[in-house]
């Protein structure tokens, strides 16, 4: 067995920092948002919530949407 190194490709997703608490359906089944948490769009469609620190030290803001 060979064994790599490898990285992650870049990709961009959608997010938005929610003002309210919500639920949202996700892949694990329904979790709560907190106010401030990001929701986070994948590549397929799928939601789920992040916390602020978590989002701050995997993502970088690239550019808002404004559609």
């Amino acid at each position: 067995m060979t064994k790599y190194k490898v990285r992650k490709k870049p990709v961009e997703v959608e997010a938005y920092q929610t003002d309210k608490v919500v639920y949202i359906d996700t892949l694990e089944g329904k979790m709560k948002a907190d106010i401030g948490d990001w929701i986070i769009t994948g590549i397929h469609g799928e939601r789920y919530p992040v916390k602020p620190d978590i989002f701050d030290k995997t993502y970088s803001i690239i550019r808002e949407d404004t559609e």
